[in-house]
């Protein structure tokens, strides 16, 4: 099963909305096939492991056992249901690491396989397989996208200065940043932060996918030649006042409202959004964690000071019912790793 997270962790940024999945089967101890989901609307890790399996052991299929880490789907999608592959190659046994919670699924492949005939084993390494997994099952299961904050902070709590565009972290994060963005659906600015940095939120440095982009643009400020706005890079622009599309941009009016995030939740859940990173600026990303919307929060902590004198100076947001989970050393950064604790 170790081996099956290993594998399913290779789609990491390409198969969603659907789960990242490993499949091994094994013959008298040895591994004869395995594979994994490797893109959304391609075939799932069952198929890959039973097609990856050589020639002169197509026969031992029957015999083996077939690891996955996640219940085997029984419906129709984008590809046929992994149980009726299964059953079809007659093996008898089917060892899963967790349940699936998506609705069409949710017990029913397990179920299935057992009326087969199929010794169904699990769920094994259940926790683990629910971690790499873990923006799949949140959405499924609280029926919002998985909210991850990130932001750069001096070492005197500042995370910027009001209309400049400085930089906080150094050259090694930055990088890391750009493999976190591949990871996620979806990435989020507010107006300030898109007028200020004029950022092009892409993943320059890493071999993973752009995330969809985002912004925050309450009554359309946003000059049109900024980066997001002008290249071919889908974006959506959340405001109050337009629902149109213009080239790659689509202007998504939502109901006015004190705070828009909780309408761009329901928006972004109802078109399949299970992640989002919030890159700010501080008032949108103290809004998120105000109104207890998030999960996870990336904070890099820089060694070196902005100053606190000086009056342009913007704290950092200030997190509640956090939990540390990790702290990383990155050059002359920290990366401090938080988990949102129930309130």
């Amino acid at each position: 099963m170790q081996r099956c997270l290993q594998l399913a962790q290779k789609g990491a940024g390409w198969v969603a909305p659907n789960p990242m999945v490993g499949a091994v089967l094994v013959y008298q101890d040895q591994i004869i096939g395995e594979g994994y989901h490797e893109c959304y609307g391609q075939p799932h890790a069952e198929v890959n492991c039973i097609n990856n399996v050589a020639e002169t052991n197509i026969e031992n299929i029957k015999l083996a056992t077939l690891y996955v880490s996640l219940e085997p789907c029984v419906h129709f999608g984008k590809t046929p249901p992994c149980t009726n592959l299964i059953i079809a190659n007659q093996i008898q046994r089917v060892v899963i690491g967790c349940m699936d919670p998506f609705e069409a699924v949710n017990g029913k492949g397990a179920e299935k396989l057992k009326q087969a005939g199929i010794d169904v084993i699990g769920p094994v390494l259940e926790k683990e397989a629910i971690e790499i997994n873990q923006r799949f099952f949140h959405f499924h299961l609280k029926q919002r996208p998985y909210i991850i904050l990130k932001w750069a902070e001096s070492a005197d709590g500042l995370i910027g200065l009001r209309g400049q565009e400085i930089k906080i972290s150094n050259a090694a994060t930055q990088r890391l940043v750009h493999s976190w963005r591949s990871e996620e659906a979806a990435i989020l600015v507010g107006t300030q932060t898109a007028l200020t940095d004029n950022p092009k939120l892409n993943n320059r440095f890493g071999k993973g996918p752009n995330p969809l982009r985002m912004v925050i643009d309450r009554t359309l400020q946003l000059n049109p030649l900024l980066n997001l706005l002008k290249d071919q890079e889908p974006t959506w622009v959340f405001n109050t006042i337009k629902d149109e599309t213009q080239g790659a941009v689509n202007y998504i009016q939502l109901r006015e409202q004190p705070s828009l995030l909780e309408p761009l939740m329901e928006y972004a859940y109802k078109h399949q959004m299970q992640s989002i990173l919030v890159e700010g600026g501080a008032k949108l990303l103290q809004s998120f964690i105000d109104q207890g919307l998030w999960d996870e929060a990336r904070v890099i902590r820089a060694k070196h000071s902005i100053g606190t004198n000086n009056e342009n100076g913007i704290q950092a947001p200030q997190l509640l019912n956090a939990q540390t989970i990790k702290k990383e050393n990155l050059g002359t950064d920290i990366i401090y790793y938080y988990r949102r604790t129930q309130s």
